[in-house]
């Protein structure tokens, strides 16, 4: 154990013993008597030359040991100052990011503020990024304008005005002999005398009876085979022009179609659809709206509500809920900011189906009535006839007289169903009862128009059901294509049911 304390503090001495010589051999330098001692020695002996050498390296040997104790001293200053700088930034960090954080939650809870705030007021979402610093500041604060009904403002300033115009209304002498055969017959001619448009008599049965099974009529094809111009004529018509609202790609919402309140103006922009709405509750006339271009935006996305409002039963259910609270000057026709759509409105899309704008999606063909008009009308000579003065209730009246007098026939019902086990059966694809609730209403109108049984069960059957082919993948049902029209030819015989034999051999060349 002894032999073991000898090597250790021989070893570590070497080390430790070393390290303080060197350390003593430095303070030597900085030995000021021995200095002295030396130059006290050689006082008597130096000359006078010998006194100037000794006098210059004396001073330049105090310039060295200022020059080190200035160089020590400045180097640790150094250190203290990086030392506590290092500490400062380290602090400042730190406040920066307690700093940012708040921020990022302000921001959060302004955002939240005014979210509520735009779903209370009914502010356009569109606008808030065009906002000014100090209107949004404005509306944070809280600091608006009163908005009670004492204040006397306007809001709805169109609106109220069709209230006093429409006060004193006399409705017109209606022509409520007319016959659904008669009023097909009589708007072809119209269109053709009054304004140089033709369609044959199909495509006009085909409109009038889509009237009988939803609410949402969809005019599709090609451009320039008049879409719109249908839609157009039939206003004019029924002496009650279409209201024509074309479609923009920035439409998302429901603001699009019934406007918005602005809660900086205290008004709200009323749309032309929104004012005809509320005209229509006037008057027993017939309204078309014209959605032009319609999925040119989604139109799952602006016209959503829309279609779920009228998939209501009962009309009385047909409510917009417009703003939060009724103000004493608001429309007449409101109820707590809730307006009831009109009975006597229809709405009619066009589109055209190009790169240029958005597929129609299920959602919205299953509740539309969709027909195509893909043929430029063929000139035919008309004698001059007169537009025709309808209510809605006698128009409705010989569309459900047509539906009471035409059911679908027990045989075709059954060849229907048919029909749809062998398509489940073949191509997975089956349809639901609001697709078979409207089948039975379009192909009794469509009879009720002057046309038959089979063409009416043809053309709905083409363009509701067999439609949904066009998402499956065609290469895998190409084969299947021939049997299901095989099987038609069966059931139906091979001179009906032309319009879904002939879809079914397009979408077998698309392959």
């Amino acid at each position: 154990m002894d032999t073991v304390f000898q090597f250790l503090f021989q070893f570590l001495g070497q080390f430790f013993g070393s390290i303080f010589n060197g350390i003593v051999t430095i303070l030597g330098a900085f030995n000021i008597p021995e200095y002295i001692s030396i130059i006290t020695r050689y006082a008597n002996t130096l000359g006078g030359l010998a006194w100037v050498v000794a006098i210059i390296a004396t001073l330049l040997l105090v310039a060295v040991f200022v020059f080190i104790i200035l160089l020590i001293v400045k180097s640790v200053r150094k250190s203290i100052k990086n030392r506590q700088a290092r500490k400062d930034a380290g602090s400042l960090v730190k406040e920066v990011q307690a700093l940012n954080r708040e921020v990022m939650r302000l921001n959060l809870e302004k955002d939240k503020i005014l979210s509520m705030k735009v779903s209370q007021i009914g502010l356009n979402p569109n606008e808030i990024s065009e906002l000014t610093g100090e209107e949004i500041e404005t509306l944070n604060q809280g600091e608006e304008a009163e908005t009670d009904g004492d204040t006397g403002g306007v809001r709805f300033l169109k609106l109220t005005q069709l209230d006093e115009l429409w006060a004193d209304y006399q409705p017109p002498e209606y022509d409520n002999d007319i016959t659904l055969p008669e009023f097909c017959d009589r708007f072809r001619l119209f269109a053709c005398s009054r304004l140089g448009l033709y369609y044959d008599i199909a495509m006009i049965r085909r409109f009038v009876a889509a009237f009988a099974s939803t609410r949402l009529i969809v005019l599709q094809g090609i451009s320039g085979t008049g879409k719109t111009s249908l839609a157009y004529a039939f206003g004019k018509y029924v002496s009650n022009p279409s209201v024509i609202c074309p479609v923009q790609p920035s439409w998302r919402d429901r603001s699009e179609l019934f406007g918005y309140f602005n809660e900086f103006t205290k008004k709200y922009n009323e749309t032309e659809l929104l004012r005809a709405m509320y005209e229509a509750n006037f008057n027993e006339n017939v309204y078309l709206v014209i959605l032009d271009e319609m999925n040119i935006a989604r139109v799952e996305y602006y016209f959503a509500e829309m279609l779920s409002i009228l998939e209501m039963p009962r009309r009385d259910e047909w409510v917009v809920d417009l703003v939060p609270s009724q103000w004493k000057n608001d429309p007449k026709q409101f109820k707590n900011g809730k307006f009831t759509l009109p009975p006597n409105m229809w709405y009619c899309g066009t589109i055209n189906n190009d790169d240029s704008t958005f597929a129609v999606t299920d959602k919205v063909y299953d509740r539309a009535m969709p027909i195509n008009i893909d043929n430029k009308g063929v000139a035919f000579e008309a004698p001059d006839t007169p537009p025709v003065v309808i209510n809605y209730k006698h128009f409705e009246a010989i569309l459900n007289k047509a539906k009471a007098d035409n059911p679908v026939s027990a045989d075709t019902l059954s060849k229907l169903a048919l029909v749809d086990d062998y398509i489940i059966a073949h191509f997975r694809v089956a349809f639901g009862n609001r697709i078979m609730k409207q089948i039975k209403d379009y192909v009794p109108a469509y009879v009720g128009t002057g046309g038959t049984e089979i063409d009416g069960l043809d053309y709905i059957l083409a363009r509701k059901v067999l439609r949904k082919f066009e998402a499956l993948n065609l290469s895998y049902i190409r084969d299947e294509i021939d049997g299901l029209i095989a099987y038609m030819d069966e059931l139906f015989g091979e001179e009906n049911m032309g319009e879904c034999k002939s879809y079914l051999r397009m979408l077998k060349k698309l392959v």
